[in-house]
Order: C-alpha cells, then sequence, then structure tokens
C-alpha cells in the first residue's frame, strides 16, 4: 500500500518545465544558408525576427513566390541571395512614430525561413527582410524566435553565447 501512495504521489508531481537558456541582449548568431555571422540584438518586445535586407525584390519560380536580396550590413560584399517566401507579413508602425489623428501606415515585408545558430543551437525560423542599415544591428530576434529557442534574455549581459558552433 505505500509503494501505491509513492507512485501515486509521483504521478501527481508537477511536471517541471525545462529551464531557459539565459542570453544576453546583444549575441552574434550564424545564418548557416547565407555564409554569415551576424551581430543580433534579442528583442522580447518584436514578435518577429527581422534582418537587414535591400534591394528586395520578389518574383514568381515554378509558381511559388520567392524573393532576391542583398545584405544591408556593413561587411556586406553585395553578394545576391534568393529565398522561398513563407508569407508578406503586414507590419503597422508605431504609434509613438505617427502624427496625432493619423491611421498606422502598415508596411508589407517578405518572411523566409532561415537557419539561424546561436551558441550550438540551431532553429529554423521566420524572418522579415527590412533594411535595418540605420541600427546598429542588423539582426533583430523578436519573442517567437526566442521561444523556439527556449532563451531568455538578461539585459544586463552581452554575447554570453560566444561564436556559434552549429
Amino acid at each position: 500500500m505505500k509503494s501505491l501512495l509513492a507512485m501515486l504521489s509521483l504521478l501527481a508531481l508537477p511536471v517541471m518545465a525545462a529551464e531557459p537558456t539565459i542570453y544576453g541582449r546583444y549575441e552574434n548568431i550564424a545564418l548557416p544558408e547565407l555564409g554569415e555571422t551576424l551581430k543580433a540584438k534579442m528583442d522580447t518586445g518584436a514578435f518577429t525576427a527581422s534582418l537587414s535586407a535591400k534591394d528586395i525584390e520578389l518574383f514568381t519560380r515554378d509558381g511559388d513566390e520567392w524573393v532576391r536580396f542583398r545584405l544591408a550590413t556593413k561587411e556586406s560584399d553585395g553578394k545576391v541571395y534568393e529565398h522561398k517566401v513563407s508569407r508578406i507579413s503586414k507590419i503597422k508602425g508605431r504609434a509613438d512614430e505617427e502624427d496625432e489623428g493619423d491611421a498606422p501606415e502598415i508596411s508589407k515585408r517578405p518572411v523566409v525561413d532561415l537557419e539561424l545558430c546561436l551558441g550550438d543551437v540551431k532553429r529554423t525560423v521566420e524572418v522579415n527582410l527590412v533594411d535595418r542599415s540605420n541600427f546598429n544591428y542588423p539582426l533583430l530576434v523578436g519573442s517567437k524566435a526566442l521561444r523556439e529557442f527556449k532563451a531568455a534574455v538578461n539585459p544586463a549581459k552581452k554575447f554570453t553565447a560566444g561564436k556559434p558552433g552549429c
């Protein structure tokens, strides 16, 4: 009877979720499909990830929507990349950036599924393409991608994952 009670008490214990990996506010992330490693801002306030791109051009290949682009980074060599589009996102401008009384402007951005390597962890995440050349970090990793990495962000830390090892 005691062993039965012991087993029942074990079954009643709540299942503990795995603890998240703590990353810094800024990390180095490899993009194996593009052969690039970029500095990224880990932004829990953004939903999707964004990659700095320019010369963004949508086209059709074999009935599917594709996008052609160049990286908009200081180190970019001007190489042209092509990737299948997974969807088009609609992003509203921030309320504090709009003139009072005006409706927020909506921009459409192509979204691609890209492999990202953070530390020793590789995940495929949705990344929208937009010119971020005016920002310090060409890659922004939002909360949706952070969940894929089972990540939490400590804003007091930087580059905790080290060089990507995937």
